[in-house]
Protein backbone atom coordinates (compact mmCIF):
# COMPACT_ATOMS: atom_id res chain seq x y z
CA UNK A 1 0.00 0.00 0.00
CA UNK A 2 1.57 3.57 -1.10
CA UNK A 3 2.63 5.85 1.78
CA UNK A 4 -0.24 8.72 1.83
CA UNK A 5 -2.76 6.45 0.59
CA UNK A 6 -6.03 5.55 3.43
CA UNK A 7 -6.01 2.28 4.71
CA UNK A 8 -8.47 -0.22 4.38
CA UNK A 9 -11.57 1.32 5.81
CA UNK A 10 -11.14 -1.31 9.61
CA UNK A 11 -7.68 0.28 10.44
CA UNK A 12 -9.46 3.73 9.79
CA UNK A 13 -12.12 2.84 11.84
CA UNK A 14 -9.77 1.83 14.81
CA UNK A 15 -7.89 4.63 14.63
CA UNK A 16 -10.53 6.94 15.11
CA UNK A 17 -11.67 4.78 17.73
CA UNK A 18 -8.33 5.19 19.48
CA UNK A 19 -8.29 8.25 19.39
CA UNK A 20 -11.18 9.26 20.42
CA UNK A 21 -10.04 6.49 24.04
CA UNK A 22 -6.63 8.41 24.19
CA UNK A 23 -9.24 11.89 24.15
CA UNK A 24 -11.32 10.80 26.99
CA UNK A 25 -8.05 9.43 28.78
CA UNK A 26 -6.60 12.69 28.39
CA UNK A 27 -9.83 14.23 29.97
CA UNK A 28 -9.95 12.01 33.06
CA UNK A 29 -6.31 12.63 33.69
CA UNK A 30 -7.10 16.43 33.85
CA UNK A 31 -9.85 16.11 35.68
CA UNK A 32 -7.88 14.37 38.14
CA UNK A 33 -5.02 16.73 38.11
CA UNK A 34 -8.18 19.72 38.90
CA UNK A 35 -9.37 17.41 41.83
CA UNK A 36 -5.83 17.59 42.96
CA UNK A 37 -5.44 20.96 42.99
CA UNK A 38 -7.20 21.11 47.19
CA UNK A 39 -4.34 18.76 48.53
CA UNK A 40 -2.14 20.60 51.20
CA UNK A 41 0.50 18.41 49.97
CA UNK A 42 3.34 18.21 47.55
CA UNK A 43 1.36 19.20 44.41
CA UNK A 44 4.24 18.03 41.88
CA UNK A 45 4.80 14.57 43.26
CA UNK A 46 0.96 13.86 43.52
CA UNK A 47 0.65 14.95 40.02
CA UNK A 48 3.08 12.71 38.82
CA UNK A 49 -0.40 10.38 39.29
CA UNK A 50 -2.19 11.73 36.23
CA UNK A 51 1.17 12.44 33.88
CA UNK A 52 2.46 8.40 34.35
CA UNK A 53 -1.32 7.62 33.90
CA UNK A 54 -1.15 9.90 30.90
CA UNK A 55 2.28 7.82 29.50
CA UNK A 56 0.42 4.33 30.27
CA UNK A 57 -2.47 5.54 27.81
CA UNK A 58 -0.23 7.20 24.78
CA UNK A 59 1.50 3.88 25.11
CA UNK A 60 -1.34 1.41 25.54
CA UNK A 61 -2.85 3.40 22.11
CA UNK A 62 0.75 3.20 20.29
CA UNK A 63 0.62 -0.68 21.04
CA UNK A 64 -2.61 -1.32 20.31
CA UNK A 65 -2.11 0.34 16.90
CA UNK A 66 0.87 -1.08 15.87
CA UNK A 67 -0.90 -4.50 17.03
CA UNK A 68 -4.54 -4.34 16.60
CA UNK A 69 -5.05 -8.19 17.35
CA UNK A 70 -3.20 -8.59 20.32
CA UNK A 71 -4.37 -7.67 23.74
CA UNK A 72 -1.10 -6.19 24.87
CA UNK A 73 -2.81 -2.59 24.17
CA UNK A 74 -5.64 -2.95 26.21
CA UNK A 75 -3.54 -4.61 29.05
CA UNK A 76 -1.47 -1.01 28.90
CA UNK A 77 -5.01 1.19 29.25
CA UNK A 78 -5.99 -1.34 32.12
CA UNK A 79 -2.57 0.02 33.98
CA UNK A 80 -3.34 3.61 32.98
CA UNK A 81 -6.58 3.18 34.37
CA UNK A 82 -5.11 1.21 37.79
CA UNK A 83 -3.13 4.21 38.29
CA UNK A 84 -5.58 6.67 37.68
CA UNK A 85 -7.48 5.71 40.20
CA UNK A 86 -4.51 4.62 42.67
CA UNK A 87 -4.28 8.45 42.30
CA UNK A 88 -7.38 9.61 44.11
CA UNK A 89 -5.75 7.86 47.28
CA UNK A 90 -4.26 11.85 47.41
CA UNK A 91 -7.92 13.85 47.19
CA UNK A 92 -9.98 15.00 50.11
CA UNK A 93 -12.80 12.76 48.86
CA UNK A 94 -12.89 9.61 51.34
CA UNK A 95 -14.52 7.30 48.81
CA UNK A 96 -12.14 8.40 46.18
CA UNK A 97 -9.45 7.89 48.85
CA UNK A 98 -10.41 4.60 49.48
CA UNK A 99 -10.87 3.07 45.91
CA UNK A 100 -7.52 5.14 45.48
CA UNK A 101 -5.78 2.72 48.14
CA UNK A 102 -7.51 -0.39 46.78
CA UNK A 103 -6.25 0.39 43.56
CA UNK A 104 -2.59 1.07 44.92
CA UNK A 105 -0.87 -2.12 43.91
CA UNK A 106 -2.99 -3.23 41.07
CA UNK A 107 -0.15 -1.79 38.52
CA UNK A 108 2.14 -4.78 39.96
CA UNK A 109 -0.53 -7.08 38.45
CA UNK A 110 -0.82 -5.48 35.28
CA UNK A 111 2.94 -5.51 34.93
CA UNK A 112 3.08 -9.27 36.13
CA UNK A 113 0.00 -9.89 33.57
CA UNK A 114 1.85 -8.29 30.81
CA UNK A 115 5.50 -9.86 31.10
CA UNK A 116 3.16 -13.48 30.84
CA UNK A 117 0.94 -12.43 28.00
CA UNK A 118 3.86 -10.74 25.84
CA UNK A 119 3.57 -10.61 22.74
CA UNK A 120 -0.13 -11.74 21.81
CA UNK A 121 -1.84 -10.35 25.01
CA UNK A 122 -3.00 -13.65 25.84
CA UNK A 123 -1.81 -15.92 28.49
CA UNK A 124 -0.96 -19.39 26.72
CA UNK A 125 -1.18 -21.73 29.66
CA UNK A 126 -2.64 -22.46 33.05
CA UNK A 127 0.21 -21.61 34.97
CA UNK A 128 0.08 -17.90 33.62
CA UNK A 129 -3.33 -18.24 34.39
CA UNK A 130 -2.88 -18.78 37.80
CA UNK A 131 -0.22 -16.80 38.63
CA UNK A 132 -2.10 -13.60 36.32
CA UNK A 133 -5.60 -14.15 38.68
CA UNK A 134 -3.36 -14.39 42.06
CA UNK A 135 -1.37 -11.31 41.62
CA UNK A 136 -4.92 -9.45 41.05
CA UNK A 137 -6.23 -11.02 43.98
CA UNK A 138 -3.11 -10.30 45.65
CA UNK A 139 -3.14 -6.09 44.76
CA UNK A 140 -6.85 -6.10 45.41
CA UNK A 141 -8.17 -9.10 47.90
CA UNK A 142 -4.67 -8.67 50.48
CA UNK A 143 -5.05 -4.48 49.62
CA UNK A 144 -8.22 -3.93 51.31
CA UNK A 145 -7.04 -4.09 55.21
CA UNK A 146 -4.79 -1.63 54.78
CA UNK A 147 -7.48 0.42 52.88
CA UNK A 148 -10.04 -0.22 54.77
CA UNK A 149 -8.55 0.11 58.42
CA UNK A 150 -6.45 2.88 57.73
CA UNK A 151 -8.75 4.22 55.13
CA UNK A 152 -11.86 4.65 57.63
CA UNK A 153 -14.34 3.49 55.07
CA UNK A 154 -15.88 1.52 58.11
CA UNK A 155 -16.16 4.19 60.64
CA UNK A 156 -19.74 5.36 60.18
CA UNK A 157 -20.55 1.57 60.65
CA UNK A 158 -18.78 1.80 64.17
CA UNK A 159 -15.36 -0.03 63.07
CA UNK A 160 -12.77 2.26 63.90
CA UNK A 161 -9.19 2.43 62.49
CA UNK A 162 -6.78 0.11 63.31
CA UNK A 163 -3.27 -0.06 62.19
CA UNK A 164 -2.68 -3.88 63.82
CA UNK A 165 -4.99 -5.06 60.86
CA UNK A 166 -3.50 -3.51 58.13
CA UNK A 167 0.48 -4.28 59.36
CA UNK A 168 -1.10 -7.98 59.10
CA UNK A 169 -2.62 -7.79 55.84
CA UNK A 170 0.17 -5.91 54.64
CA UNK A 171 2.76 -8.46 55.47
CA UNK A 172 0.70 -11.36 53.89
CA UNK A 173 0.59 -9.58 50.89
CA UNK A 174 3.99 -8.88 50.69
CA UNK A 175 5.23 -11.94 51.31
CA UNK A 176 2.10 -13.20 48.43
CA UNK A 177 3.59 -10.96 46.14
CA UNK A 178 7.31 -11.64 46.63
CA UNK A 179 6.41 -15.98 46.28
CA UNK A 180 4.29 -14.25 42.70
CA UNK A 181 7.66 -12.58 41.74
CA UNK A 182 9.59 -15.98 42.05
CA UNK A 183 7.11 -17.72 39.95
CA UNK A 184 6.71 -15.07 37.63
CA UNK A 185 10.20 -15.03 36.84
CA UNK A 186 10.37 -19.21 37.02
CA UNK A 187 8.01 -19.17 33.83
CA UNK A 188 9.61 -15.95 32.15
CA UNK A 189 13.22 -17.64 32.47
CA UNK A 190 11.82 -21.04 30.71
CA UNK A 191 10.22 -18.92 27.95
CA UNK A 192 13.73 -17.40 27.47
CA UNK A 193 15.05 -20.99 27.36
CA UNK A 194 12.55 -21.75 24.44
CA UNK A 195 12.69 -18.72 22.46
CA UNK A 196 14.57 -18.43 19.28
CA UNK A 197 17.86 -15.86 19.61
CA UNK A 198 16.16 -13.51 17.49
CA UNK A 199 13.54 -13.10 20.09
CA UNK A 200 15.48 -13.50 23.27
CA UNK A 201 17.47 -10.65 22.27
CA UNK A 202 13.89 -8.45 22.81
CA UNK A 203 11.94 -10.50 25.36
CA UNK A 204 15.56 -10.62 27.52
CA UNK A 205 15.55 -6.81 28.66
CA UNK A 206 11.81 -6.26 28.54
CA UNK A 207 11.33 -9.17 31.38
CA UNK A 208 14.42 -8.02 33.13
CA UNK A 209 13.27 -4.63 33.55
CA UNK A 210 9.57 -5.95 34.46
CA UNK A 211 10.46 -8.54 37.22
CA UNK A 212 12.99 -5.51 38.47
CA UNK A 213 9.97 -3.26 38.84
CA UNK A 214 7.58 -5.15 39.98
CA UNK A 215 10.51 -6.19 43.12
CA UNK A 216 11.86 -2.75 43.50
CA UNK A 217 8.38 -0.82 43.22
CA UNK A 218 7.74 -2.21 47.13
CA UNK A 219 11.04 -2.34 48.26
CA UNK A 220 11.94 1.57 47.40
CA UNK A 221 9.05 1.68 49.93
CA UNK A 222 11.22 0.28 52.75
CA UNK A 223 13.64 3.36 52.60
CA UNK A 224 11.17 5.40 53.86
CA UNK A 225 13.70 6.28 57.49
CA UNK A 226 16.19 7.12 54.81
CA UNK A 227 14.59 9.07 51.88
CA UNK A 228 11.75 11.04 51.95
CA UNK A 229 8.31 10.15 51.11
CA UNK A 230 8.13 12.94 48.53
CA UNK A 231 11.47 11.00 46.80
CA UNK A 232 10.16 7.42 47.29
CA UNK A 233 6.68 8.11 45.32
CA UNK A 234 8.47 9.48 42.59
CA UNK A 235 10.70 6.63 42.08
CA UNK A 236 8.09 4.30 42.09
CA UNK A 237 6.23 6.03 39.41
CA UNK A 238 9.06 6.36 37.53
CA UNK A 239 9.47 2.91 37.36
CA UNK A 240 5.95 2.15 36.95
CA UNK A 241 6.11 5.01 33.65
CA UNK A 242 9.15 2.91 32.16
CA UNK A 243 7.02 -0.46 32.31
CA UNK A 244 4.60 1.00 30.03
CA UNK A 245 6.79 2.44 27.12
CA UNK A 246 9.19 -0.68 27.84
CA UNK A 247 6.42 -3.19 26.46
CA UNK A 248 4.92 -0.19 24.46
CA UNK A 249 8.42 -0.07 22.51
CA UNK A 250 8.56 -4.07 22.19
CA UNK A 251 5.39 -4.21 20.77
CA UNK A 252 6.87 -1.68 18.13
CA UNK A 253 10.30 -2.92 17.59
CA UNK A 254 10.31 -7.02 18.34
CA UNK A 255 8.60 -7.79 15.11
CA UNK A 256 5.85 -10.02 17.57
CA UNK A 257 2.42 -10.58 16.54
CA UNK A 258 0.78 -8.19 14.64
CA UNK A 259 -3.22 -8.69 13.39
CA UNK A 260 -3.77 -8.27 9.81
CA UNK A 261 -7.15 -8.01 9.30
CA UNK A 262 -8.44 -10.68 6.91
CA UNK A 263 -9.86 -7.20 5.06
CA UNK A 264 -6.43 -5.44 5.02
CA UNK A 265 -4.80 -8.86 3.66
CA UNK A 266 -7.89 -9.18 1.29
CA UNK A 267 -7.09 -5.04 0.30
CA UNK A 268 -3.56 -6.06 -0.59
CA UNK A 269 -4.33 -9.11 -2.97
CA UNK A 270 -6.75 -6.86 -5.16
CA UNK A 271 -3.86 -4.70 -5.55
CA UNK A 272 -1.68 -5.03 -9.23
CA UNK A 273 1.08 -2.78 -8.60
CA UNK A 274 4.31 -3.91 -10.06
CA UNK A 275 7.01 -4.51 -7.37
CA UNK A 276 4.55 -5.30 -4.63
CA UNK A 277 5.62 -7.55 -1.79
CA UNK A 278 5.41 -11.25 -2.40
CA UNK A 279 2.71 -13.14 -1.08
CA UNK A 280 4.68 -14.98 1.91
CA UNK A 281 5.92 -11.18 3.14
CA UNK A 282 2.12 -10.12 3.25
CA UNK A 283 0.80 -13.31 5.16
CA UNK A 284 4.19 -12.59 7.16
CA UNK A 285 2.61 -8.81 7.96
CA UNK A 286 -0.77 -9.87 8.17
CA UNK A 287 -0.02 -12.60 11.25
CA UNK A 288 3.08 -10.20 12.55
CA UNK A 289 5.66 -13.29 12.62
CA UNK A 290 8.71 -12.45 10.07
CA UNK A 291 9.47 -16.41 9.90
CA UNK A 292 6.18 -17.42 8.26
CA UNK A 293 6.89 -19.48 5.11
CA UNK A 294 4.41 -20.72 2.68
CA UNK A 295 4.63 -24.05 0.88
CA UNK A 296 2.89 -25.30 -1.96
CA UNK A 297 1.39 -28.75 -2.51
CA UNK A 298 2.61 -30.57 -5.66
CA UNK A 299 0.01 -33.30 -6.99
CA UNK A 300 3.20 -34.91 -8.87
CA UNK A 301 5.05 -35.49 -6.15
CA UNK A 302 2.34 -35.93 -3.51
CA UNK A 303 4.20 -33.26 -1.39
CA UNK A 304 4.94 -29.67 -0.41
CA UNK A 305 7.65 -27.64 -2.04
CA UNK A 306 9.21 -23.93 -1.14
CA UNK A 307 9.45 -21.77 -4.20
CA UNK A 308 12.32 -23.06 -5.10
CA UNK A 309 10.55 -26.64 -5.88
CA UNK A 310 12.61 -27.95 -2.71
CA UNK A 311 10.68 -30.60 -0.91
CA UNK A 312 9.56 -29.78 2.71
CA UNK A 313 8.16 -31.49 5.41
CA UNK A 314 5.32 -30.04 7.01
CA UNK A 315 6.91 -29.26 11.21
CA UNK A 316 5.81 -30.43 13.97
CA UNK A 317 7.93 -29.76 16.47
CA UNK A 318 10.59 -27.13 18.02
CA UNK A 319 7.96 -24.43 18.27
CA UNK A 320 7.16 -24.61 14.74
CA UNK A 321 3.04 -25.31 13.32
CA UNK A 322 1.98 -25.92 9.89
CA UNK A 323 -1.79 -25.08 8.58
CA UNK A 324 -2.82 -26.65 5.60
CA UNK A 325 -4.79 -24.82 2.62
CA UNK A 326 -7.68 -25.68 0.75
CA UNK A 327 -9.17 -24.36 -2.56
CA UNK A 328 -12.15 -25.78 -3.48
CA UNK A 329 -11.77 -29.02 -1.25
CA UNK A 330 -8.23 -29.82 -2.49
CA UNK A 331 -4.84 -28.95 -0.60
CA UNK A 332 -2.94 -25.90 -2.66
CA UNK A 333 -0.18 -24.99 -0.06
CA UNK A 334 0.11 -24.70 3.60
CA UNK A 335 1.56 -21.73 6.34
CA UNK A 336 4.22 -22.69 8.47
CA UNK A 337 4.49 -20.12 11.91
CA UNK A 338 5.92 -19.83 14.74
CA UNK A 339 3.73 -21.46 17.16
CA UNK A 340 4.52 -19.56 20.61
CA UNK A 341 4.21 -16.27 18.99
CA UNK A 342 0.89 -17.68 17.31
CA UNK A 343 -0.34 -20.21 19.93
CA UNK A 344 -3.94 -20.21 18.11
CA UNK A 345 -4.33 -21.67 14.58
CA UNK A 346 -7.31 -20.49 13.91
CA UNK A 347 -5.91 -17.10 12.80
CA UNK A 348 -3.60 -18.35 10.44
CA UNK A 349 -6.72 -20.67 8.99
CA UNK A 350 -8.18 -16.93 8.53
CA UNK A 351 -5.42 -15.30 6.95
CA UNK A 352 -5.17 -19.17 4.75
CA UNK A 353 -8.93 -18.51 3.64
CA UNK A 354 -8.08 -15.44 2.60
CA UNK A 355 -5.15 -15.82 0.99
CA UNK A 356 -6.35 -19.25 -0.54
CA UNK A 357 -6.75 -18.20 -4.23
CA UNK A 358 -3.14 -16.15 -4.23
CA UNK A 359 -1.83 -19.35 -2.10
CA UNK A 360 -3.46 -21.58 -5.82
CA UNK A 361 -1.91 -18.94 -8.56
CA UNK A 362 1.63 -19.27 -6.46
CA UNK A 363 1.40 -23.38 -6.41
CA UNK A 364 0.80 -23.09 -10.36
CA UNK A 365 3.82 -20.67 -10.77
CA UNK A 366 6.21 -23.21 -8.65
CA UNK A 367 5.09 -26.30 -9.87
CA UNK A 368 5.86 -24.54 -13.84
CA UNK A 369 8.84 -23.62 -12.29
CA UNK A 370 9.83 -26.97 -11.24
CA UNK A 371 8.52 -28.75 -14.19
CA UNK A 372 11.01 -26.26 -15.96
CA UNK A 373 13.92 -26.95 -13.37
CA UNK A 374 13.18 -30.37 -14.05
CA UNK A 375 13.38 -30.07 -17.73
CA UNK A 376 16.54 -28.33 -17.38
CA UNK A 377 18.24 -30.48 -15.43
CA UNK A 378 17.00 -33.47 -17.66
CA UNK A 379 19.01 -31.48 -20.75
CA UNK A 380 22.09 -30.76 -18.15
CA UNK A 381 22.06 -34.95 -17.90
CA UNK A 382 21.86 -35.13 -21.56
CA UNK A 383 24.96 -32.77 -22.35
CA UNK A 384 26.82 -34.20 -19.64
CA UNK A 385 25.80 -37.87 -20.93
CA UNK A 386 26.88 -37.02 -24.66
CA UNK A 387 30.32 -35.51 -22.88
CA UNK A 388 30.57 -38.66 -21.27
CA UNK A 389 30.22 -40.52 -24.30
CA UNK A 390 33.00 -37.95 -26.36
CA UNK A 391 35.32 -38.89 -23.62
CA UNK A 392 34.63 -42.73 -24.01
CA UNK A 393 35.22 -42.80 -27.50
CA UNK A 394 38.17 -40.31 -27.83
CA UNK A 395 39.99 -42.75 -25.10
CA UNK A 396 39.44 -45.85 -27.14
CA UNK A 397 40.65 -44.31 -30.62
CA UNK A 398 43.56 -42.92 -28.55
CA UNK A 399 44.10 -46.34 -26.81
CA UNK A 400 43.08 -48.66 -29.31
CA UNK A 401 43.03 -47.51 -33.33
CA UNK A 402 45.45 -44.64 -32.63
CA UNK A 403 48.05 -47.46 -31.06
CA UNK A 404 47.39 -49.72 -33.66
CA UNK A 405 48.45 -47.04 -36.47
CA UNK A 406 51.58 -46.08 -34.60
CA UNK A 407 52.04 -49.64 -34.50
CA UNK A 408 51.74 -50.20 -38.19
CA UNK A 409 54.12 -47.49 -38.92
CA UNK A 410 56.99 -48.61 -37.03
CA UNK A 411 56.28 -52.10 -38.95
CA UNK A 412 56.23 -50.33 -42.43
CA UNK A 413 59.13 -48.69 -41.64
CA UNK A 414 60.84 -52.03 -40.99
CA UNK A 415 60.05 -53.21 -43.99
CA UNK A 416 61.14 -50.58 -45.78
CA UNK A 417 64.65 -51.00 -43.96
CA UNK A 418 64.93 -54.58 -45.13
CA UNK A 419 63.61 -54.42 -48.50
CA UNK A 420 66.09 -54.92 -50.80
CA UNK A 421 64.43 -53.80 -54.05
CA UNK A 422 64.04 -50.45 -54.30
CA UNK A 423 60.58 -50.94 -55.91
CA UNK A 424 59.76 -52.56 -52.64
CA UNK A 425 61.38 -49.65 -50.36
CA UNK A 426 59.38 -47.15 -52.20
CA UNK A 427 55.65 -48.63 -51.79
CA UNK A 428 56.64 -49.49 -47.92
CA UNK A 429 57.96 -45.43 -47.54
CA UNK A 430 54.41 -44.50 -49.22
CA UNK A 431 52.79 -47.27 -46.66
CA UNK A 432 54.59 -45.69 -44.08
CA UNK A 433 53.90 -42.37 -44.76
CA UNK A 434 50.07 -42.80 -45.56
CA UNK A 435 49.81 -44.59 -42.25
CA UNK A 436 51.39 -41.48 -40.39
CA UNK A 437 48.98 -39.29 -42.30
CA UNK A 438 45.73 -41.10 -40.82
CA UNK A 439 47.23 -41.75 -37.54
CA UNK A 440 47.82 -37.79 -37.38
CA UNK A 441 44.47 -37.32 -38.98
CA UNK A 442 43.41 -39.56 -36.49
CA UNK A 443 45.28 -37.85 -33.40
CA UNK A 444 43.67 -34.42 -34.57
CA UNK A 445 40.02 -36.22 -34.14
CA UNK A 446 41.06 -37.74 -30.91
CA UNK A 447 41.71 -33.60 -29.96
CA UNK A 448 38.28 -32.71 -31.44
CA UNK A 449 36.26 -34.74 -29.29
CA UNK A 450 38.12 -34.29 -26.64
CA UNK A 451 41.34 -32.42 -26.14
CA UNK A 452 43.00 -34.21 -24.02
CA UNK A 453 45.05 -30.74 -22.15
CA UNK A 454 41.40 -30.20 -21.30
CA UNK A 455 41.35 -33.43 -19.75
CA UNK A 456 44.42 -33.79 -17.73
CA UNK A 457 45.57 -30.01 -16.85
CA UNK A 458 42.33 -27.93 -16.96
CA UNK A 459 40.42 -25.32 -18.56
CA UNK A 460 43.35 -22.32 -18.13
CA UNK A 461 45.55 -24.60 -19.84
CA UNK A 462 43.91 -25.40 -22.73
CA UNK A 463 43.08 -22.28 -23.78
CA UNK A 464 46.32 -21.26 -23.29
CA UNK A 465 47.26 -23.93 -25.60
CA UNK A 466 44.98 -22.76 -27.95
CA UNK A 467 45.41 -19.10 -27.62
CA UNK A 468 49.38 -20.30 -28.29
CA UNK A 469 48.51 -21.70 -31.69
CA UNK A 470 46.93 -18.82 -32.80
CA UNK A 471 48.51 -17.15 -36.22
CA UNK A 472 47.88 -13.51 -34.89
CA UNK A 473 48.57 -12.48 -31.59
CA UNK A 474 46.24 -13.37 -28.88
CA UNK A 475 46.11 -12.16 -25.48
CA UNK A 476 43.74 -14.46 -22.83
CA UNK A 477 42.73 -12.71 -19.40
CA UNK A 478 41.17 -15.33 -16.83
CA UNK A 479 40.15 -14.51 -12.95
CA UNK A 480 38.42 -16.38 -10.51
CA UNK A 481 39.01 -19.70 -11.97
CA UNK A 482 41.20 -20.94 -8.77
CA UNK A 483 37.84 -22.94 -7.63
CA UNK A 484 37.74 -26.24 -10.14
CA UNK A 485 34.58 -26.10 -12.55
CA UNK A 486 32.19 -29.23 -13.31
CA UNK A 487 33.48 -31.29 -16.32
CA UNK A 488 30.32 -30.08 -18.11
CA UNK A 489 30.36 -26.31 -17.69
CA UNK A 490 34.16 -26.86 -18.67
CA UNK A 491 33.55 -28.74 -21.70
CA UNK A 492 31.57 -26.29 -22.90
CA UNK A 493 33.62 -22.85 -22.05
CA UNK A 494 36.79 -24.84 -24.02
CA UNK A 495 34.60 -25.56 -27.19
CA UNK A 496 32.87 -21.84 -27.07
CA UNK A 497 36.45 -20.85 -27.27
CA UNK A 498 37.73 -23.04 -30.01
CA UNK A 499 35.02 -22.36 -31.76
CA UNK A 500 35.43 -18.91 -31.91
CA UNK A 501 39.24 -18.88 -31.90
CA UNK A 502 38.81 -21.13 -35.20
CA UNK A 503 36.64 -18.75 -36.69
CA UNK A 504 38.69 -15.62 -35.95
CA UNK A 505 41.46 -17.86 -37.77
CA UNK A 506 39.71 -18.73 -40.80
CA UNK A 507 37.02 -15.55 -41.56
CA UNK A 508 38.07 -12.29 -39.53
CA UNK A 509 41.18 -11.57 -41.16
CA UNK A 510 42.07 -10.10 -38.03
CA UNK A 511 45.50 -8.79 -36.64
CA UNK A 512 44.84 -9.53 -33.15
CA UNK A 513 42.40 -11.03 -30.85
CA UNK A 514 41.61 -11.69 -27.03
CA UNK A 515 40.20 -14.53 -24.46
CA UNK A 516 38.64 -13.55 -21.71
CA UNK A 517 37.30 -16.43 -18.97
CA UNK A 518 36.24 -14.12 -15.75
CA UNK A 519 34.01 -16.47 -12.74
CA UNK A 520 32.07 -14.07 -10.66
CA UNK A 521 29.92 -15.99 -7.94
CA UNK A 522 28.45 -18.91 -9.71
CA UNK A 523 28.24 -17.22 -13.91
CA UNK A 524 31.50 -18.02 -15.84
CA UNK A 525 31.73 -15.22 -18.76
CA UNK A 526 33.69 -15.81 -22.03
CA UNK A 527 34.51 -13.40 -24.79
CA UNK A 528 36.24 -14.29 -27.47
CA UNK A 529 36.99 -10.95 -29.51
CA UNK A 530 39.04 -9.92 -32.50
CA UNK A 531 39.64 -6.47 -34.85
CA UNK A 532 38.82 -7.67 -37.79
CA UNK A 533 36.42 -7.45 -40.97
CA UNK A 534 33.40 -8.26 -39.10
CA UNK A 535 29.62 -9.04 -40.39
CA UNK A 536 29.87 -13.14 -38.58
CA UNK A 537 26.73 -14.78 -37.84
CA UNK A 538 25.42 -17.97 -36.12
CA UNK A 539 22.47 -18.52 -38.39
CA UNK A 540 24.36 -20.20 -41.20
CA UNK A 541 27.75 -21.64 -38.56
CA UNK A 542 26.49 -24.93 -37.56
CA UNK A 543 29.55 -25.06 -35.14
CA UNK A 544 27.94 -22.16 -33.56
CA UNK A 545 24.69 -23.46 -33.55
CA UNK A 546 25.17 -26.44 -31.66
CA UNK A 547 27.22 -24.44 -29.30
CA UNK A 548 24.46 -22.43 -28.98
CA UNK A 549 22.40 -25.32 -28.11
CA UNK A 550 24.69 -27.11 -26.03
CA UNK A 551 24.93 -23.36 -24.00
CA UNK A 552 20.87 -23.42 -23.53
CA UNK A 553 21.16 -26.84 -22.12
CA UNK A 554 22.53 -26.17 -19.35
CA UNK A 555 20.86 -22.40 -18.23
CA UNK A 556 23.59 -20.80 -19.97
CA UNK A 557 23.55 -17.86 -22.75
CA UNK A 558 25.46 -16.89 -25.24
CA UNK A 559 25.58 -14.04 -28.19
CA UNK A 560 27.18 -12.99 -30.82
CA UNK A 561 27.93 -9.31 -32.07
CA UNK A 562 29.78 -8.32 -35.74
CA UNK A 563 29.27 -5.07 -37.25
CA UNK A 564 30.56 -5.05 -40.61
CA UNK A 565 34.07 -3.71 -40.26
CA UNK A 566 33.78 -3.51 -36.18
CA UNK A 567 35.63 -6.58 -35.19
CA UNK A 568 33.67 -9.85 -33.35
CA UNK A 569 32.62 -10.81 -30.17
CA UNK A 570 31.00 -13.84 -28.91
CA UNK A 571 29.94 -14.00 -25.42
CA UNK A 572 28.68 -16.61 -23.23
CA UNK A 573 27.72 -16.79 -20.09
CA UNK A 574 27.42 -20.17 -18.01
CA UNK A 575 26.14 -20.84 -14.31
CA UNK A 576 28.95 -22.63 -12.36
CA UNK A 577 27.47 -22.60 -9.13
CA UNK A 578 27.29 -26.07 -6.96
Amino acid sequence: MERGTPGPPLAQSLGSALTLLLAVGVLFAALEAVMLLPVDREYWVILLFPVVALVWFVAGTVAWRRRPGSRIGLIIWIGGIATLVAGLVNTDVPLAAVMGAIFATVTIAVTVHLLLAFPSGRLPDTRSRVIVVAAYLTATVLQMPTAVFTGGILVPFGVPMDAEPAAIGDSVQRIAAFALSVATAFVLVDRLRRASPARRRVLAPLYGYGVGSVLLIPTVALALGLLPLTVVVAIQLTLVAGIAVAFAVGVMIGSFERTAEAEELAAWLGTEEPGRAPLRAAIARALGDPTVDVVYWLPVRDGFVDDRGVTVDLPDRDGRAAVVIESAGQPVGAIIYDAQLLPEPSRVRAVGRVAAIAIARERLTTELRTSQTALRHSRVRLVEAADRERLRIAKDLHDGLQVQLVLLALEAGRIEGAAEDAAARSEAAQLRQGIEAAADALRRLVHDVMPAALVERGLVLAAEDLVDRMPIPTRLETSGLEAPLGSTVMNVAYFIVAEGLANTAKHARAASASVRLIRRADVLTIEVADDGIGGATDRHDRGLAGLGDRVDAIGGRMSLASPPGGGTLLTAELPCGS
